[in-house]
């Protein structure tokens, strides 16, 4: 079965706005039963080449079911990234959902910082780390003992957060968990040869309870908008790595740049260096002439005597 490629930011929010596939996919991620999920859609538009382009981050709130029975609320926040220089964009997304308060349900003037949770689905590997998901969850400790303490604290719990990260480009046919099962349907190793847009599925190779997900995604092909938001990201995207590219050169350029102006400098210090050497040798030899000079008027001094 075709799908449509969900690396692209336009299907992967037509996937994650279905509320129940959304449950499926982030309960599936978090290993946690998730009883209720509210989806809080954020956009940023930039302007490039005289063009408006959206990128999406996905916020939910989250109503979670802990092992221990205890229910939790917390924010789930989804970011995808393409280069690895959107860590500051990360950042900077993060730090405005601590900004942010939660209504408690029933009083519209009470607001309570949540946990938060952060979720990064990577189009590029990390240097050291060659997993497909990376889970990065918090532990409290007696730092005297370095004892585990199992009890948790509001102040603790809003101002720290669990993260898991997704490495696309390792998703494929071998799987070790459920979670890495599922998220197959991002298998860049799958794409139709000619069109990055759509990738070639084995439904029959997925559990039935994740067949919903493969299903969604192959309703997107078939939506005039996406294919051709699809379109629109390619192209954004070949001018961002275009532009990057030119960076990188300039880099270069700049770097080039400065070496020759180190060697200039070299060679300025070597000639400075040169013509302090010669000041103390015409010196020497001034000095040199005066003390012959002073050596002949006692001679001549001692001849007239």
């Amino acid at each position: 079965m075709q799908i449509a490629n969900p690396i692209y930011d336009v299907v992967f929010k037509y996937l994650m706005q279905n509320n129940e596939i959304a449950i499926l996919i982030l309960s599936t991620i978090l290993d946690e039963e998730i009883m209720a999920l509210d989806f809080l859609p954020q956009e940023t538009s930039m302007a490039l080449e005289n063009r408006s382009f959206t990128v999406y981050r996905l916020d939910f709130s989250a109503r979670i079911k802990a092992r221990n029975g205890a229910i939790k609320q917390v924010i789930i926040e989804i970011q995808k990234a393409k280069f690895a220089a959107d860590i500051m964009r990360f950042r900077r997304y993060l730090g405005e959902q601590y900004k942010q308060g939660f209504t408690l349900e029933g009083d519209s003037k009470v607001q309570k910082a949540i946990p938060i949770i952060s979720i990064y689905f990577l189009g590029y590997q990390l240097k050291h780390v060659k997993v497909p998901v990376i889970k990065v969850l918090r532990n409290y400790y007696d730092a005297a003992t370095g004892q585990a303490i199992s009890a948790r604290e509001e102040f603790i719990e809003s101002l720290t957060h669990d993260s898991f990260v997704i490495q696309i480009p390792y998703l494929g046919p071998e799987y070790k968990t459920a979670a890495e099962r599922l998220l197959a349907v991002f298998d860049q190793h799958l794409i139709v040869s000619g069109d990055e847009h759509i990738l070639n599925i084995d439904e029959a190779a997925y559990p039935k309870e994740y067949r919903p997900v493969i299903r969604w995604l192959n309703r997107a092909i078939t939506e005039p908008e996406i294919r051709q938001t699809m379109d629109v990201e390619d192209e954004i995207l070949a001018e961002l790595e275009d532009m990057e590219r030119q960076i990188a050169g300039m880099g270069q350029a700049l770097e080039e740049k400065d070496k020759t102006l180190e060697e200039k400098d070299k060679t300025l210090e070597e000639k400075d260096k040169a013509l302090e050497e010669k000041d103390r040798a015409l010196k020497e030899k001034d000095r040199a002439l005066e003390e012959k000079d002073k050596l002949i008027a006692e001679l001549r001094q001692l001849g007239s005597g």
